[in-house]
């Protein structure tokens, strides 16, 4: 739901009913994950998907009907063995598929929660959308679940307590999925949806290659950081789709910066007194990946380098370098594209082998949670952001102090 919030926020404002189709389950190999949606207004205009293709069309019809006022509907669609053209998913899963309306000016509450999809990653903070999905409530009820309160209802006080305590537990730790949560009599099958703000990606090294990876990591939905002690290269024009350009010694920013288990390091400075010092620091945090740029040779080097500095083969075996996967490609824009592909492969446990290649389901079963699970977490304390880049001297030569 999150790449189509803007949409429907705007419908939302304009007092517009919409039908919402959202992936409430999956089993087996399926196109899309719980939590891909689907929203058709009254007058057919579609937007999101969740399937793909296989099933697009009659969720279309169901949620189009949602929107003039059918009640809400939980579909299944699976592949048949008798008939692998009927419509399903010729992939081999099962999706269920949770259709309601969204009547604005009944659910006012609405407008709040997509305006915070819409600002995910900004002031607002995480945030869990709870479903019903099944059980005591009507079907579609539901509850956003923020740091600081609720909005919505299942249907009662006390088993709106429950469900939020349920997807407070579900968003510390960054998953989606589904739960049972009971109240005296009550009970409530729902949908969690857990909103995280955007993992990061720290590119270190104001280089070509780092504006064209800042890009491809804006598109993959990271919040992206570029940092150099250089003040020469490290402006904000030089790098447009990052979200913060930091002039700052990289081990000395790294040191105080926020990071999760989705955090990604990139490390592209290719220079040895930055590279050494920098990677003794990252390579101690439980983050997703760290990748360093440079030849074989270089790499060589920098291994040599990090083990008199102290760094243990464990900790080296960590390191990703050369940086990417083997395309064959040499540009910045073909470095950024091998960088990002390996980012992806690195998070689903993908091979990197073209998928002619690849035996078994195309697509992972998820599993009951839906997403990957975060629980290695620093405090965002506040980082210290260096003066306008344009202000101070530029660092000096030599290993950094």
């Amino acid at each position: 739901m999150l790449g189509i919030a803007p949409v429907l926020r705007r419908w939302h404002a304009a007092g517009t009913p919409f039908g919402l189709a959202t992936v409430v389950g999956v089993r087996g190999s399926a196109p899309r994950r719980p939590g891909a949606a689907l929203a058709v207004s009254p007058g057919g205009r579609v937007v999101g998907s969740v399937s793909g293709g296989c099933v697009e069309a009659e969720v279309y019809e169901l949620a189009r009907a949602a929107a003039l006022g059918a009640r809400p509907c939980l579909a299944e669609y699976g592949v048949e063995e008798e008939d692998a053209f009927a419509a399903g998913l010729t992939c081999g899963g099962t999706l269920q598929v949770l259709v309601r309306q969204v009547v604005p000016e009944r659910e006012p509450g609405w407008g709040q929660v997509l305006a915070a999809l819409e600002r995910s990653g900004g002031p607002d903070g995480p945030l869990a959308h709870v479903t019903c999905v099944g059980g005591t409530p009507g079907l579609g009820a539901w509850l956003a679940v923020r740091p600081g309160g609720c909005a919505g209802t299942l249907g009662g006080a006390a088993l709106d307590r429950a469900a939020a305590a349920r997807a407070r537990e579900m968003l510390d730790r960054g998953r989606t999925g589904r739960a049972v949560v009971r109240a005296g009599a009550a009970s409530a099958k729902v949908f969690v949806q857990s909103f995280l703000d955007r993992p990061r990606m720290l590119i270190f090294g104001a280089v070509e290659f780092a504006r064209a990876l800042a890009g491809a990591g804006r598109f993959l939905g990271y919040h992206v950081t570029v940092c150099d002690a250089r003040p020469a290269f490290t402006t904000p024009e030089r790098f447009p789709e990052a979200d913060e350009v930091v002039r700052e010694w990289p081990h000395r920013y790294l040191a105080g910066a926020s990071w999760d288990a989705r955090t990604v390091i990139c490390v592209l400075t290719h220079e040895a007194r930055f590279d050494v010092p920098l990677l003794r620091e990252a390579l101690r945090l439980p983050v997703a990946y760290v990748g360093a740029m440079g030849s074989r040779r270089t790499h060589e080097d920098r291994l040599r380098r990090l083990r008199e500095a102290g760094a243990g083969e464990e900790e080296l075996a960590r390191l990703r370098s050369p940086i990417g996967l083997d395309l064959g490609g040499s540009t910045p824009e073909e470095a950024a594209v091998s960088i990002a592909a390996e980012l992806i492969a690195v998070r689903h446990g993908g091979t990197g082998l073209p998928l002619r290649d690849v035996r078994g389901p195309l697509h992972k079963d998820p599993g009951p949670a839906g997403e990957d699970p975060g629980p290695a977490v620093r405090p965002a304390a506040p980082t210290t952001v260096p003066e306008p880049v344009t202000a101070g001297a530029p660092p000096t030569g030599g290993d950094p102090p």
